[in-house]
């Protein structure tokens, strides 16, 4: 992976694909175990907006020519979509370790969350269906 960069792919309305990069990783589903593609989405994007209404997602991280991608059925958790079995220091937990998988680290966790709260971010789990890649 370069950096935890990603690009995530969703269904806009029309049926058209809208992109983005984000910064992404793996970890375990905080209720079922099992790992999946997760980043944070800043809140009144996009992105969220379509995942809402139509679930499914593609994440594609990248390494010279070497690729991996996971595309599959997405869940949220944050402050405007629960997660049901998540309560809301999970929450706040699952957000930091999303954020250690994609490569990053806060200096001062505290105040991670105080803006994560403010930003209205929201966790984005792909439950994977179908993996596939360029080794």
């Amino acid at each position: 992976m370069d950096n935890g960069l990603a690009t995530v792919s969703t269904l806009r309305a029309n049926g058209s694909i809208q992109v983005t990069v984000v910064h992404a990783g793996i970890v375990a589903h905080p209720v079922k175990g099992d790992d999946v593609g997760a980043f944070v989405a800043h809140g009144g994007t996009q992105k969220l907006t379509n995942l809402r209404a139509r679930p499914q997602a593609t994440l594609l991280w990248r390494a010279g020519w070497a690729w991996v991608a996971v595309e599959g059925t997405a869940e949220l958790c944050g402050p405007d979509d629960s997660l049901e079995g998540v309560d809301a220091d999970e929450a706040r937990q699952l957000l930091r370790e999303i954020t250690r998988a994609a490569g990053s680290a806060s200096a001062d966790w505290d105040e991670f969350d105080r803006l994560m709260l403010a930003d209205r971010r929201t966790a984005v789990l792909v439950n994977p269906q179908r993996v596939y890649q360029n080794p």
